[in-house]
């Protein structure tokens, strides 16, 4: 009774497997497999792959033994470039290169190629997409599309894992892809000089660089001139002070500071505190550096301008009741800041030009980018590009200084009735007041004496006048 029991059930279990394999969907074999998927590098000085720049695209699919392929479909991301005439299709049989007649449709994004006769079976088939473009964000692409075999029956392109990574492009590297495609500029690169130090496409990729670095540059010199000049100011009037100790402290910080290199002071700065256990932010240190550089300068700038103050404004604010400091502060420095404008613009415009120094310990300002960029290229074209960044600020403050030196040289403009008087003989300025002066009343008389005072002025400003042009004839 158990042998046929045992039957049965046997029975029953491998007919209710039989139902189960029958109820799952038939999976079909795979009949193209991605054996290739791959794109050619667009970067310059650089294995890379740049979207929205034209690259060659390479795919290859292999057939399943018995199954033959009457058309290929490849489709990319939106965004992308797919170009008919670029495609190139092959059909291979092992080593052999056949000869399959097919047609080819693009429609944007997507190219399809299609066999008149479906190609042999189990063969390779082979697209290559030339001037092909990915999108410009870039990002990681597998390849897609689909095939249809010689039966009619459709499926999706297997990715088998193959990707391609793009590059996200900025508009000028798209701007430099497609300047470097135009004749005119491909006639303009055909002179090496030209190339190596006007080359349009390289300009257009380095402004945007360079001009970071510049925003640097000048945030560099924007924190450290106005610290510069404080410090720059105890210092002179250390190097004045009637003091010994004082007035050697500050010669030998201004001697020193002034007799040695910026550069040198940069590489100390950058390299000898760190190894004293000093660390510090490479921009915070780039302002240290130069704050106490062109406070050395500075310092002189304005001891110059001090010991150029007629010592009588020395006198006439003692007479008024001022103590020392009060006098350097309300009348002495006032006018020495006036007087030295231009030089301190000076300063500033080789404080600007020295934050290329910099750039030799890694601080990223004008020159580090240019020197990228160059080391990356092989082009000149950068430093150029930062040299225009320089002038753009250093020329118009050129003019500034031009013409301030002008209008200091002049002098102060005159008052019309200063003029007038001026103008006037002596003997015309005489007879006018002793006129004014006979009618004997009291308006008359003060009349006479604004007049007076008036005379005096004028020809105490034109002997001033010529007394300056005297001193200045005999420096020439």
């Amino acid at each position: 009774m158990r042998l046929p029991l045992l039957l049965l059930v046997g029975v029953l279990v491998a007919l209710a497997g039989a139902l189960a394999v029958c109820a799952l969907p038939v999976q079909q074999a795979q009949a193209l497999t991605t054996e290739r998927f791959t794109a050619k590098s667009n970067q310059d000085g650089a294995d890379g792959i740049m979207g929205a720049t034209d690259t060659r695209i390479t795919w290859q699919g292999q057939a399943d033994e018995g199954e033959s392929v009457s058309s290929v479909t490849i489709t990319l991301p939106e965004g992308s470039v797919l170009p008919a005439d670029g495609t190139t299709v092959t059909v291979l049989d092992g080593l052999k290169r056949l000869s399959v007649p097919n047609t080819v449709d693009a429609d944007g994004t997507s190219v399809t190629a299609t066999f008149d006769e479906p190609t042999p079976a189990g063969s390779m088939v082979m697209l290559e997409f030339n001037n092909a473009q990915f999108p410009a964000e870039g990002g990681t692409f597998a390849v897609q599309g689909s095939y249809t075999l010689a039966d009619g029956s459709t499926a999706a392109i297997p990715d088998a894992g193959k990707t391609i990574t793009v590059t996200g492009t900025t508009p000028s590297e798209q701007m430099a892809s497609w300047l470097n495609d135009q004749p005119w500029v491909q006639a303009w690169n055909s002179n090496k000089f030209l190339h190596l130090f006007f080359d349009p496409a390289i300009v257009v990729t380095t402004v945007p660089a360079v001009f970071w670095g510049w925003l640097l540059a000048l945030a560099l010199v924007a924190i450290s001139f106005p610290l510069a000049i404080p410090l720059g100011l105890c210092w002179s009037f250390l190097r004045m002070a009637n003091n010994r100790f004082a007035r050697a402290i500050g010669s030998i910080y201004i001697n020193v500071v002034r007799g040695t290199p910026l550069f040198l002071q940069i590489y100390i700065a950058f390299f000898g505190l760190p190894l004293l256990g000093i660390q510090m932010d490479n921009f915070v240190l780039g302002v240290v550096v130069l704050v106490m550089n062109s406070s050395a300068y500075l310092a002189e700038i304005f001891r110059a301008g001090i010991q150029s103050i007629n010592k009588g404004q020395f006198e006439a604010a003692r007479s008024l009741g001022m103590n020392g400091a009060q006098t350097m502060i309300y009348v002495i420095i006032p006018q020495t800041f006036r007087r030295v404008i231009p030089t301190m613009t000076s300063e500033f415009i080789l404080m600007y030009k020295d934050t290329s120094l910099l750039a030799a310990v890694g601080v990223m300002e004008i020159m580090m980018y240019s020197k990228t960029i160059t080391a990356a290229t092989g082009n000149v074209t950068p430093y150029i590009v930062a040299a225009c960044f320089y002038l753009i600020v250093t020329i118009p403050l050129t003019k500034v200084i031009n013409h301030m030196e002008v209008r200091l040289a002049g002098g102060r403009p005159k008052h019309r009735k200063a003029n007038r008087l001026q103008e006037q003989p002596h003997h015309d300025i005489m007879a006018t007041v002793g006129a004014v002066a006979a009618e004997g009343s009291e308006a008359a008389v003060a009349k006479t004496l604004r007049m007076s005072e008036s005379f005096a002025h004028t020809h105490q400003v034109h002997a001033e006048d010529s007394l300056g042009k005297k001193m200045k004839d005999g420096r020439r």
